[in-house]
């Protein structure tokens, strides 16, 4: 992952909330946290880094759990998984931040801002359903889900104790690949680079039981959303989606959860950081630069 000079970025690690984050980070001015969904790491984002980098102190981390970072046994709630975010960003001395996340790292993002008012200023919310908020409806095996691309069979699968650890043991890259080439438009843009990073990360030990943690956690991030949503946020909010994926949703999702919310729908599936980073970028540019 590099800056717009090409500069190879920093990485690090820190020990924070109980657990140990790996992170990466580059560039100057005010700070902007990228965080990612599953079944990805922080390399997710190494198209947009280059293109914040000119601008803005660019913070990459790995999830709780997820790519370098530690693995603790528990811990893989959002608002838990946010406040890992929270102390990592006090430990880099940043103060306030944008953020920006995607998938569950988009519901992570949300709680973020929500628990920690004073430090977040803006908020970048693209492709996440919220649970507690009808994420849980597009379980059912029902025509309309089905059609739209939208019946997410594998939430009840992850959900069973130790059958999916002993199933997916082993088959790592067939599941990565196929999730993360299945839900884009763009299938192509799941580069070999990219899919070798996932599928690094999540065949070492634990890799496969914590993202499961982090789907089998739904029920309490439902509890926590709903608590959370009794009192909007205050910050501006740039809603994204992809018309194959979640498209408007996440406009509509959002508009419950805050006062100040843009959205946009891009040509492309579920990874838009991946699928469409140009376009991506040439809206989150202008949403941060007017609210730094």
């Amino acid at each position: 992952m590099f800056d717009h000079e090409g500069t190879p970025v920093r990485t690090g690690r820190a020990a924070v909330n109980g657990t140990s984050l790996h992170y990466r980070t580059a560039g100057s001015g005010p700070a902007v946290v990228l965080l990612h969904g599953v079944p990805k790491t922080g390399y997710h984002w190494r198209h947009l880094v280059s293109k914040l980098t000119p601008h803005y102190t660019v913070v990459v981390p790995d999830l709780r759990g997820l790519g370098d970072s530690a693995r603790p046994s528990d811990g893989y709630d959002s608002a838990t998984m946010s406040d890992d975010i929270a102390e990592l960003m006090t430990h880099l001395e940043h103060e306030t931040y944008a953020v920006a996340g995607e998938d569950w790292g988009a519901v992570i993002g949300y709680q973020l801002a929500a628990r920690h008012r004073d430090h977040v200023t803006a908020l970048v919310f693209a492709e996440a359903l919220f649970p507690g908020f009808g994420f849980e409806d597009h379980t059912a095996l029902t025509p309309e889900n089905v059609s739209s691309g939208m019946h997410l069979w594998h939430l009840g699968f992850y959900f069973q104790p130790d059958l999916p650890e002993m199933l997916i043991a082993g088959h790592e890259r067939e599941l990565i690949t196929y999730m993360i080439k299945f839900e884009r438009s763009h299938p192509d843009s799941a580069t070999s680079d990219a899919v070798e990073e996932y599928v690094r990360c999540y065949s070492m030990p634990g890799g496969i039981r914590a993202m499961l943690s982090i789907y089998r956690a739904m029920l309490v991030d439902a509890e926590q959303n709903r608590q959370a949503a009794q009192k909007k946020l205050d910050i501006p909010v740039l809603a994204l989606g992809g018309s194959a994926f979640i498209g408007d949703r996440n406009e509509s999702q959002m508009r419950l959860m805050a006062h100040d919310v843009t959205g946009h729908v891009f040509d492309a599936g579920h990874d838009l950081a991946e699928e469409v980073p140009d376009e991506m970028a040439d809206v989150v540019l202008p949403f941060l630069a007017a609210h730094r």
